[in-house]
């Protein structure tokens, strides 16, 4: 079968990703061939295409989620049809893959849709989905009363989380760049937003927890914000550093003074990574399921851009550049 696919030839700029072709293998005994219809795109991604975060091999096809439609089944599988409609996420032996017309998949990754949800709501949501199902009840167990916060409220993983933080009981603030992203924020739940740009960040987060912190703190900027949200964590809180968009080459992000965690202040450090979560067949299913049950209950993530799969490079470029909320779009 023919593939058209975005290659990365080395790590670097987001002009490396050019578009390639390829005949692809038919399915082996327990593999299903998916036709994609609509391929996430997320800032992972962006890691992966700079070497933050390396790939098995050159060239690379990056992407690390995706919905279509079965168009051939191995022998050996049981539960899919062909023309049956599919998502997957995570990497596939330890490597992505997902900027691809057509893709082989192991059966035991794909996720059986439900009829209401529409292909794009699911690739905008089913990584982040799981993610947050991670965050919210793997890592920190969030519930009434706990008060949360999230940097890039108006992202993709952002705007999820805080919608799923506030379903479970807990008072958010959200962190934002614009005006325009604090009314994106504050239109899925989050009960306060700061402007990170305008405002002091911890100043306003102690201001607004009464010069106590926060529990629990989700941190996908990294960099200099790192320290802020270490600073604004009340005892025995927590802060999951998920990422650093705001530090792509990871030169403040990785280093963390232990003294700013305790044992004065008893502060959690996590760093948990949602590839390594997912590695388990089981922990995958159930957050994917928990993933699909949340946008059943309305939980979305807006679709914030969609672009042509050739044009995977502008979709990179317009991430990096933070003019983007919500989720963004291949469309292979």
């Amino acid at each position: 079968m023919h593939a058209r696919l975005i290659q990365l030839g080395e790590p670097g700029p987001a002009l490396g990703l050019q578009p390639a072709d390829q005949m692809l293998p038919p399915p082996g005994a327990n593999v299903l061939t998916v036709r994609h219809t609509a391929v996430g795109v997320n800032f992972v991604d962006v890691y992966h295409r700079t070497g933050l975060y390396p790939v098995p091999a050159f060239p690379a096809v990056l992407g690390v989620e995706g919905v279509g439609v079965v168009e051939a089944v191995g022998t050996d599988v049981r539960g899919f049809v062909v023309g049956q409609r599919v998502a997957w996420a995570g990497l596939m032996d330890g490597a992505p893959g997902g900027y691809a017309s057509h893709r082989n998949i192991p059966a035991n990754r794909a996720i059986a849709l439900p009829d209401a949800l529409d292909d794009e709501t699911v690739a905008a949501t089913l990584l982040r989905g799981i993610t947050a199902h991670m965050l919210l009840t793997r890592v920190r167990q969030v519930g009434v009363g706990d008060t949360v916060l999230v940097h890039a409220a108006a992202g993709g993983l952002g705007v999820l989380l805080v919608q799923w933080a506030k379903r479970l009981g807990a008072r958010v603030i959200g962190t934002v760049g614009s005006e325009a992203k604090a009314a994106t924020a504050l239109g899925h739940g989050a009960d306060h937003v700061v402007l990170h740009r305008q405002q002091d960040v911890r100043e306003a987060v102690l201001q607004l927890t009464a010069g106590e912190g926060v529990d629990y703190v989700i941190d996908g900027v990294g960099g200099p914000m790192l320290q802020t949200s270490l600073a604004v964590t009340r005892p025995f809180g927590m802060v999951a550093s998920i990422g650093q968009a705001g530090d792509v080459s990871n030169v403040q992000t990785s280093a963390v003074d232990l003294a700013a965690l305790g044992p004065s202040r008893s502060i959690a450090l996590a760093r948990p990574g949602v590839f390594r979560y997912m590695t388990e067949l089981s922990r995958y299913r159930v957050g994917a399921q928990a993933a699909l049950q949340r946008m059943l209950e309305g939980v979305r993530v807006p679709v914030g851009g969609t672009y042509a799969l050739a044009d995977a490079a502008a979709a990179h470029a317009a991430l990096e550049d933070g003019r983007t909320s919500g989720a963004l779009l291949l469309r292979p």
